[in-house]
């Protein structure tokens, strides 16, 4: 019996739900594996700073750093966009990232068959995409400094944000995307803008020096304004991209939509070391909470990541993404993936059938 603690940040919003199928699915394929989770509870996002006035708990993150790997489900809403920037729930993510030492982020974007049509691209188009997109997670403009809005001499206000990177935080998401790479197709785009951007200029060239040291991988460079066009007109040329903080969060949520659905895609977020977070690409969509109608399989697949990537229990997390798309090929959907002849399931509804599927 292999035992593991598993923090969970069910947050706001459809949180609570998805991670309810969640927890379930990891019981069901803990009892065929032999494997036994010791599940604790911890709040944040907007929970936490109902709870506590704080988005990210110091008693949240320190259990988060006593266990194995983080299951988080979504934070935020409408309830607290008006805060202070350093109260809302969005600060609390940045937070944990940077309290575990978070600086890569891994956010598939794969077509699945069932689920070709749902794109809003021509089938010919998305027909067999699989990218990997290695975003870095805790550097970049997110976290430079100096930042905020000041005031100038002549008393208007000026925002500022920083972009910066050092060479070793360059070097080592690189060396992630590198390493990613040879564990798929073999090619790696690195996206900056290193034509009006010094601190994308550092990052091509750090970038392409490390390129010597895998030898079995094609590296490539895109300004990233180009990226963005290429992953709309032409998907299939990317295998796995590496990219900084900024450009990441753009591209890997236009990368996902290629899917038809950012509702059915898992992210890991890794360190070099301690317990990694994986969770659902999606918001809390405070809009449908508490309906039944969220869609719960981009958190069952983020559970089945953290049994891959952090667990190394690869034949389990198999087990869950044949079930997923078992449940697809059976023509079950949420709202967010129904297609015409498809039968529409609620989340609790669509959980029961995955749950199904898994017990045979």
């Amino acid at each position: 019996m292999m035992n593991y603690r598993i923090t969970l940040l069910p947050g706001d919003g459809i949180g609570p739900e998805i991670m309810a199928v969640a927890v379930d699915v990891l019981k069901v394929v803990g009892n065929q594996f032999n494997l036994n989770f010791e599940f604790q509870e911890a709040p944040i996002g907007g929970v936490a700073i109902d709870a506590t006035g704080e988005p990210l708990p110091g008693q949240t993150l320190e259990m988060c750093r006593n266990s194995d790997a983080v299951l988080l489900a979504a934070i935020g809403g409408y309830k607290w966009d008006n805060l202070p920037r350093h109260q809302r729930p969005e600060t609390g993510l940045l937070g944990l990232r940077a309290g575990l030492g978070l600086f890569a982020n891994l956010r598939p974007a794969k077509i699945l068959p069932q689920l070709i049509d749902a794109s809003s691209l021509k089938r010919d188009i998305v027909e067999g995409v699989d990218i990997m997109v290695v975003r870095e997670l805790t550097g970049g403009v997110y976290f430079g400094t100096p930042k905020g809005v000041f005031e100038t001499e002549t008393g208007e206000k000026r925002g500022v944000n920083t972009m910066a990177y050092t060479e070793s935080e360059i070097d080592r998401i690189a060396k992630v995307g590198f390493e990613t790479a040879q564990k798929r197709g073999g090619k790696l785009c690195s996206v900056d803008k290193a034509n009006v951007l010094e601190v994308s200029q550092l990052w091509r060239d750090r970038v392409t020096l490390l390129a010597p040291e895998y030898p079995d991988v094609e590296l490539s460079h895109l300004y990233v304004d180009n990226a963005a066009m290429q992953l709309v007109r032409w998907p299939k040329q990317f295998d796995t991209i590496v990219t900084g903080n900024l450009f990441g969060d753009i591209l890997s949520d236009a990368a996902a939509m290629l899917t038809g659905s950012i509702g059915m895609l898992p992210s890991a977020s890794l360190g070099a070391s301690g317990p990694g977070v994986f969770e659902p690409v999606h918001g809390s969509a405070p809009d449908i909470a508490g309906q039944d109608k969220a869609n719960p399989l981009a958190q069952v697949l983020s559970a089945a990541m953290m049994l891959r990537y952090a667990l190394e229990q690869p034949v389990a997390a198999d087990k869950i993404e044949k079930a997923v798309l078992e449940v697809l090929e059976q023509g079950y959907r949420t709202g967010d993936i129904m297609s015409e002849g498809m039968k529409q399931v609620g989340c609790k509804e669509m959980a029961e059938v995955l749950l199904k599927v898994l017990s045979v």
